[in-house]
């Protein structure tokens, strides 16, 4: 949806809600495309961002649930 500045001011948290259901937002000044209001997640999909670290090892996979025990025996003898 497109949005005339000032009524994007007067109905500012309508406009943010439509962005996180409906899709970016565009607002115009003047006549003109000014600004687009988008939910943050599409922005950081954009921008190519990259989570930081803590966040990154939050997602990584649960490591406890893999068996991964060596066998207690000796590899085999081979003559070189």
């Amino acid at each position: 949806m497109t949005w005339q500045l000032q009524e994007a001011k007067q109905r500012f948290s309508e406009v943010v809600r439509r962005a996180l259901d409906d899709g970016p937002q565009f607002v115009t000044r003047n006549g003109k495309s000014a600004v687009v209001v988008l939910d943050v997640r599409e922005y950081r999909r954009l921008k190519g961002a990259t989570m930081d670290f803590k966040e990154f090892l939050m997602t990584a996979p649960d490591f406890s649930m893999l068996d991964l025990e060596r066998p207690a025996d000796l590899p085999r003898e081979i003559d070189l």
